[in-house]
């Protein structure tokens, strides 16, 4: 048992959180359409959420044009989008709260009618995700087939690295506290780590040491720009978002973890398998082990578990050590006040799958506050 509760201090990196409930990067899709540039809104939402002491990982933000899989997500690759992000990093600071942005690229994850010049999506091989049920976001909203994706080449695996490092770079410009790289939920990162999804022959396939080569390369750069202490990775074993899926997880994960553990990284972030593809709809997979308590011996840092959790199960499973901090998704959505609430012991509002993407203020900066006073 660890003794500690979802309110007891928590030091990440060079920072003493007040309480360990996070809140986890929601891709929401209310950027500016064109610039891919956080708004007003954005900044006003974000605000909402921050709590004295609180962690805030911003959404998944993609590194390069190349990396985006859906309309309207905010990018960390230019200046204007840059300056956007500043307005919700200062919202979230002038609450007392902290705020890392999470690292994006989807690889195959994505539609030709989303990329620079309507190229095809790139990947670490020419293998496309099938299945009936999983369609591509598209530039005109209408869900089409996933196409078969470009096949990175050995020279411009540098070019993806070096793109991680600049954003890494924008995001402290912008003012953010550290970076998660997104290794998870079937994105490029662990296409590369999963066998099915990796046929390379070069360096960065064939064994496992070879497939996990680019989250390091990446997570090294990151750290170039960073420090150690103010980067965290986020990873889903035993996740099936987005065509994912290692046939024996353990052996892969098992090296990845053991890798970043050697690095003195301010997290490690899990999305729990019984949530895996949360984002697309109602989820609740059974008889699938915890990532949390697999990977926990392996993993001498704070680690952060995301996935399914209420106010009961987040406080046990820091209780029993399992985690050192719980991040909610779905329900900091609709409860702005999440940590209060939890707190307090006061229901939590129901959310609305309808408004999770896209849209404007509706089901994003109008949810109620417990106490309305409490609104920024």
């Amino acid at each position: 048992m660890s003794h500690a509760s979802l309110f007891s201090p928590l030091q990440v990196g060079p920072y003493r959180l007040q309480h360990r409930v996070v809140m986890a990067p929601l891709t929401r899709m209310r950027a500016e359409r064109v610039s891919f540039a956080p708004r007003d809104l954005n900044a006003e939402y974000y605000g909402q959420r921050a709590t004295a002491g609180g962690l805030i990982i911003a959404e998944a933000s993609p590194v390069a044009a190349t990396g985006r899989g859906n309309p309207a997500t905010p990018g960390i690759y230019s200046d204007q989008q840059v300056e956007g992000w500043r307005k919700v990093v200062d919202a979230v600071h002038a609450r007392g709260g902290f705020i890392f942005l999470q690292l994006w690229h989807v690889g195959r994850v994505s539609h030709s009618s989303l990329q620079p010049d309507g190229a095809l999506p790139v990947a670490p091989s020419a293998v496309p995700i099938t299945g009936e049920d999983l369609l591509a976001m598209t530039a005109h909203g209408k869900p089409e087939p996933y196409e078969t994706p470009r096949a990175l080449e050995t020279h411009e695996i540098a070019e993806v690295i070096d793109a991680f490092r600049i954003a890494a770079r924008n995001a402290v410009a912008a003012g953010f506290d550290g970076v998660e790289i997104h290794g998870a939920n079937g994105y490029l990162l662990e296409q590369f780590l999963q066998s099915h999804s990796n046929l390379r022959t070069d360096r960065y396939g064939g064994s496992i040491a070879n497939r996990a080569r680019l989250l390091l390369e990446i997570v090294d750069a990151a750290v170039g720009v960073c420090g150690a202490e103010r980067v965290g990775v986020r990873l889903s074993p035993y996740g099936v978002a987005n065509g994912s899926g290692e046939p024996d997880p353990m052996p892969l994960y098992s090296h990845v973890i053991r890798a970043l553990d050697e690095r003195g990284l301010a997290w490690l972030h899990f999305i729990e398998p019984r949530s895996s593809g949360a984002g697309r709809a109602e989820v609740n997979h059974q008889n699938v082990p915890s990532a949390m308590k697999l990977f926990r011996p392996l993993w001498r840092g704070v680690l952060i578990s995301a996935g399914g959790f209420d106010a009961a199960s987040a406080e046990a499973a820091v209780a029993a050590g399992h985690a050192d901090a719980i991040a909610f998704g779905r329900y900091f959505i609709s409860n702005p006040d999440l940590p209060a609430r939890i707190r307090h012991g006061i229901p939590f509002t129901p959310y609305q799958r309808a408004t999770f993407y896209g849209g404007g203020a509706a089901g994003y900066t109008d949810y109620p506050f417990h106490d309305e006073g409490q609104r920024p």
